[in-house]
């Protein structure tokens, strides 16, 4: 099987990578609403790209956000159908000055695709597009398909649990196939078999009624930025613990067996602070960094803004100010709950010379997939067959809130299959993915179906 994998990939490579770019020059940014026509352009084009891979059916859906695109293949009615998940919308590319090249403008250099969106999720996404075709157009498909492209991922996935609740039936699948998660390293595959929820919040400090002359007011009147960093620095204590009253309430605590299994995942300590040019880290005490970033929770600011930012100096109090705040969570913990928590707790420490208004932005559960599933068996096996050793499960630090919404809306679990690399930059300037991945990865794909349609 897969010689013939093989060829057909290199016969199309090319329009693979011509198609992968017509999508990337779409700059579907969810989070910004100017990019709103966008989403649409990227829905039709996933619409007509799933229906040219040989898609019996493909359509546009509406949801109360942004766009879905829908198609299926149903070869046999009694064999097993795969869900493959994926998103259209990128996150915004800035700041621009800092791309080496346009971030919609994909270009190939130094073996890699240089483009918002080239891993995060255009790029994976694009593999089963072509895996897909693959398998149609040389008769080797084993499953029935169906391909749900959502839209709104990126700023975690509002409508779409809405969405699937509407169309259980539709979505009916024994497995959803999703790749939009990395690799150990090059040649290093990895399954992820854990993702950290999320809560996200939007904090805004407000003093006086306007900005003051810091001069004329300075030392007498409440400075928003200054209350919000004193804010910030009481959510986590010395040993880096956070300290909202019971947030760790529902945290699992992870067995010493299984910490000692994730210590066996290579990791170089002195590299990972070379790639990311800093002397130390930076954590909770009494766990690794593999741990601290896959089974426990963290708070971090993402965004902080207020008063007076522009060319020379401007001596102004600022009447308020603002910040972006985060927690990954462990599955279990309740992203509902825990945002009801913060703000909570942050109001009740806040000083009277201030008013404090916390807004919660989005957020979404942990997520777990057993190892013994057959469709995880099947992962594994394609894997060992393409890179020539055995996958190592590995719990994500990142999140993917809709994933845990299908296990409890659709009652599917998901396989995630991923591809990237933790040098692809995603979500940063100069977001990129080596041609030798996404090629690998439609080489993988197909391995999947067949293990899977032989194990159901």
């Amino acid at each position: 099987m897969m010689k013939h994998i093989e060829t057909y990939i290199e016969n199309n490579k090319d329009r693979f990578l011509d198609e992968l770019f017509g999508l990337i020059r779409i700059p579907s940014v969810s989070s910004i609403e100017a990019h709103k026509p966008d989403m649409y352009k990227a829905a039709e084009y996933w619409k007509e790209l799933l229906l040219s891979s040989g898609a019996d059916q493909a359509q546009v859906f509406e949801t109360n956000g942004n766009p879905v695109t829908y198609a299926k293949k149903i070869i046999d009615p009694s064999k097993p159908t795969v869900l493959v998940y994926s998103h259209m919308d990128v996150m915004p590319a800035e700041p621009l000055e800092l791309w080496n090249s346009p971030a919609f403008e994909p270009e190939v250099r130094d073996g890699k695709i240089w483009a918002r969106g080239a891993d995060d999720d255009k790029g994976q996404g694009m593999m089963h597009a072509k895996a897909f075709e693959l398998m149609v157009k040389t008769n080797t498909l084993p499953c029935n398909v169906k391909f749900m492209i959502e839209g709104e991922e990126e700023i975690g996935s509002p409508n779409l649990g809405k969405w699937c609740e509407e169309n259980k039936e539709m979505l009916s699948a024994d497995v959803i196939l999703v790749s939009d998660t990395t690799m150990l390293a090059p040649g290093k595959p990895a399954i992820t078999t854990g993702l950290r929820g999320l809560a996200y919040w939007q904090v805004e400090v407000t003093g006086p009624n306007r900005d003051l002359h810091s001069g004329l007011y300075g030392g007498a009147i409440a400075n928003p930025i200054n209350t919000l960093a004193k804010l910030i620095a009481q959510m986590t204590d010395d040993n880096g613990h956070i300290t909202i009253p019971g947030f760790y309430d529902d945290v699992l605590e992870v067995s010493t067996e299984e910490r000692a299994l994730l210590a066996k995942t290579p990791f170089d300590l002195e590299s990972y602070k070379k790639a990311l040019s800093v002397d130390e880290l930076d954590g909770e005490k009494g766990y690794s960094t593999i741990e601290r970033t896959g089974i426990r929770p963290s708070f971090d600011v993402c965004g902080i803004w207020g008063g007076y930012s522009g060319e020379g100096a401007k001596t102004v109090l600022p009447s308020r100010a603002f910040a972006k705040i985060s927690c990954r969570l462990v599955p279990n913990q309740n992203h509902e709950k825990i945002a009801e928590q913060f703000k909570i707790h942050l109001e009740s420490i806040a000083p009277n010379s201030v008013k404090v208004e916390v807004t919660s932005l989005h957020g979404g559960q942990g997520y777990v997939c057993p190892i013994d599933l057959p469709a995880y068996q099947a992962a594994e096996q394609a894997y060992i067959d393409v890179f020539g050793q055995r996958p190592i499960p590995v719990r994500s630090g990142g999140s993917i809130p809709i994933i845990s919404t299908f296990e409890q809306v659709l009652g599917i679990k998901t396989i995630l299959m991923g591809f990237g690399l933790e040098s692809d930059a995603i979500h940063s300037p100069n977001e990129n993915f080596p041609l030798e991945q996404f090629y690998k990865g439609i080489t993988t794909i197909p391995l999947f179906y067949k293990y899977f349609a032989e194990k159901k």
